[in-house]
């Protein structure tokens, strides 16, 4: 078995929008909008491959702000498939996007994961983040 991790490529297009819906469900987002969102944001995509084939993927975001000196970032995503858990690939995504942040002078990266999701806490916590006391209040609009 071989694997790999690198950033997203307008080739892995395909492959995000199938492992997306089965990350968020609903209906499956067109490989062109992908593509069109790819080559407009700042966003850091990361994808695992095993065998060649797209497994996971991870995205990070950038944001500047008065309030701090320095960038801060948030790892938004993290879905691997089932089949493809515990083999390390959510660590790498995780290590290669924080590289990519701090090349763009971040300091402090946040993830956002469910209360209840013990896997990815974690993978989190192995990786250094630790929980803090911050609540998420959130409104559809």
């Amino acid at each position: 078995m071989t694997t790999e991790v690198r950033l997203a490529t307008t080739d892995d297009a395909e492959a995000l929008s199938r492992l997306n819906q089965a990350f968020n469900g609903g209906e499956r987002r067109p490989v062109s909008e992908i593509i069109e969102s790819m080559n407009k944001s700042g966003e850091f995509i990361a994808v695992a491959a095993m065998n060649g084939k797209v497994v996971g993927f991870a995205c990070a975001q950038r944001f500047a702000s008065f309030c701090y000196r320095e960038a801060q970032g948030e790892i938004t995503e993290m879905y691997v498939e089932l089949s493809a858990r515990r083999k390390g690939l959510a660590v790498s995504m995780i290590t290669l996007l924080e590289e990519k942040l701090a090349a763009c002078g971040v300091k402090n990266i946040k993830i956002l994961t469910g209360s209840d999701n013990d896997a990815a806490i974690k993978t989190y916590e192995r990786c250094g983040y630790v929980q803090d006391d911050e609540l998420l209040l959130q409104k559809k609009i």
